[in-house]
């Protein structure tokens, strides 16, 4: 019969044991780990890929929705000209008649006795130059320019007193509005001022 004795110490068989096992362990963690630290960082990359897709995406997006809010930018101004012209137009057609009506009631409010040498209308204003036979037969003109639906607010700039031929006359300047609808000389009056 044989008998062995074991002499090494079992303690630090042991320590060995752990100290192989620890190793394996490590290694095993290691590779685990590393592992891990490949794939979080594919998925990151495939990640930050896929957002650079998303905002390349957004930035055609973009860019093609800016080209639309230019020409919608364009069309508007095309319609805001079409618009101005339009209104133009209406204004022309609406004060197409008012021409009319402005040297008929020119002549209808001139009294017996005073001649018109000139009518001259910028804007609203006319300035209306003239000789009558007195000055009350231009205070009458101005009373029935008053009186008129299309002319408001008349007033008398200049008015020389001369004689010819043994008679005498009276050059006039007067001022007054005209208005392009009748009737609404209060509206004008303010229109004007603003």
């Amino acid at each position: 019969m044989i008998i062995r004795i074991n002499l090494l110490d079992w303690r630090a068989q042991r320590r060995e044991l752990r100290r192989a096992q620890f190793n394996a362990m490590l290694g095993i963690a290691f590779f685990v780990s590393a592992g891990l630290v490949g794939l979080s960082y594919l998925l990151a990359s495939g990640a930050v890929d896929r957002q650079n897709t998303r905002n390349e995406y957004l930035r055609q997006q973009i860019a093609e929705v800016d080209l639309k809010i230019k020409e919608i930018q364009e069309l508007e101004k095309v319609k805001r000209n079409l618009l101005s012209r339009m209104r133009v137009i209406e204004e022309l057609q609406a004060s197409r008649s008012a021409t009319v009506h402005f040297f008929d009631e020119l002549v209808n409010t001139l009294p017996e006795g005073v001649n018109l040498s000139s009518v001259k209308q910028t804007g609203t204003g006319v300035v209306i130059e003239g000789i009558a036979e007195s000055n009350a037969r231009v205070s009458t003109y101005m009373k029935n320019l008053d009186a008129s639906k299309w002319f408001a607010d008349p007033k008398l700039v200049v008015i020389k007193t001369s004689e010819k031929n043994s008679q005498r006359q009276s050059e006039f300047t007067l001022q007054v509005k005209n208005l392009t609808k009748p009737g609404d000389s209060a509206a004008s009056s303010n229109e004007v001022l603003e």
